[in-house]
């Protein structure tokens, strides 16, 4: 997989306690008008201010942020449009009796708090005015979201050689080496809680401060021998890695020169080496910000020159590339197709329509 400049920018992802379809919504019925709290109905399912409310501080995490009140009035509306979307998921999962277990719930809950401390991980709770039981149900609704998705989306996916090799032949130049490359994976964590995570944990780190708290105790597991490409799935929050067990693929030596303190430490490494914790930078020169910290290993060098088909490297490059796209496309279908079954009112959007922009 070829990838652009090492240093390019990242986004940031939601925090470790707001998952990416999190709240739980009471039931109430569809015949009668709805209450000043309800900001949403989906088939007569309500959505209460209060949760939105909470959710929209969960999204803006612990970085001192101040909106405009239209900039919150748009945070808001993107927060439910989320919610609005995981009511939808979760009424189809219910509907194909695919709900998570308890013994689903639990495995998860070990996971997430496999790289933090009882009291660090009770602290994040207690931050976002949760209990243990609101995010046990927070994780149950991702895990059957989840499902759902598996169920709908990954079952219709097949890569087949001959698409493989029809992607080759189009993209034959892409695998011509013209300098040394660096087989890279990568462990991200970011110090903006803004957007959603992307490893299988959504295990998003909510600041600096605890961003870095993160990657060290990843760091302290890796020493110990766990397995790189496993933590990263499960902890990374670059999104374009995670699911790839933080395989960044193949970058070239000048992208890698972009960023000489990272170059530095990683032109040293030996195969299956890994780096200390690196700082992340959304540039380079004195005014550069801090975005993020990372660790990453070296799977293999590789010299210039052209990489063929037969290469069992380009094919499963090739294979996650066509698999990637195809997952996206027909995800967005299968949410468009829900939303069109449904019966959604978004009393919050037509409150903000009759006021005008505050």
């Amino acid at each position: 997989m070829h990838v652009e400049s090492l240093t390019r920018a990242r986004s940031g992802f939601a925090l470790l306690l707001f998952l990416s379809f999190g709240v739980l919504l009471p039931v109430a019925g569809c015949h009668r008008a709805p209450g000043a709290d309800v900001v949403a109905t989906v088939n007569g399912k309500e959505i209460l201010r209060s949760d939105l409310d909470r959710y929209f501080q969960a999204s803006l995490g612990d970085n001192a942020q101040k909106l405009s009140p239209v900039e919150a009035d748009i945070r808001r509306m993107q927060v439910l449009h989320q919610m609005i979307q995981d009511e939808i998921l979760q009424q189809q999962a219910a509907k194909e009796n695919l709900a998570a277990t308890d013994e689903d719930v639990n495995a998860r809950l070990t996971e997430i708090k496999a790289p933090f401390t009882q009291d660090e991980f009770y602290n994040q709770l207690k931050q976002r005015n949760l209990t243990l039981d609101d995010f046990k149900q927070e994780l149950r609704r991702t895990l059957t979201n989840n499902k759902l998705l598996n169920k709908e989306i990954e079952s219709r996916i097949n890569i087949t050689d001959a698409q493989i090799a029809a992607y080759y032949n189009q993209h034959k130049a892409e695998f011509n080496f013209v300098e040394p490359q660096y087989h890279l994976a990568e462990i991200v964590v970011t110090t903006s809680p803004s957007q959603q995570a992307g490893n299988l944990q959504n295990s998003k780190a909510t600041g600096a401060a605890d961003a870095k708290k993160k990657i060290d105790a990843l760091h302290n597991r890796l020493e110990s021998g766990e397995d790189f490409s496993a933590l990263a799935m499960n902890f990374s929050e670059d999104p374009n890695t995670a699911s790839n067990g933080g395989d960044m693929g193949f970058v070239a030596e000048s992208a890698l020169r972009s960023d000489p303190a990272i170059y530095a430490v990683v032109s040293q490494l030996k195969p299956d080496q890994f780096t200390d914790v690196l700082p992340l930078y959304d540039s380079q020169g004195p005014s550069h910000k801090l975005t993020g910290y990372a660790v990453f290993k070296l799977i293999g060098r590789e010299p210039a020159g052209q990489r063929e088909l037969s290469d069992p490297r380009v094919q499963q490059t090739i294979h996650g590339l066509l698999h990637e796209s195809e997952k996206q496309l027909l995800q967005t279908a299968y949410f468009e197709m829900l939303q069109n079954q449904a019966r959604v009112r978004n009393y919050y959007a037509e409150q903000i329509l009759k006021q005008g922009a505050p």
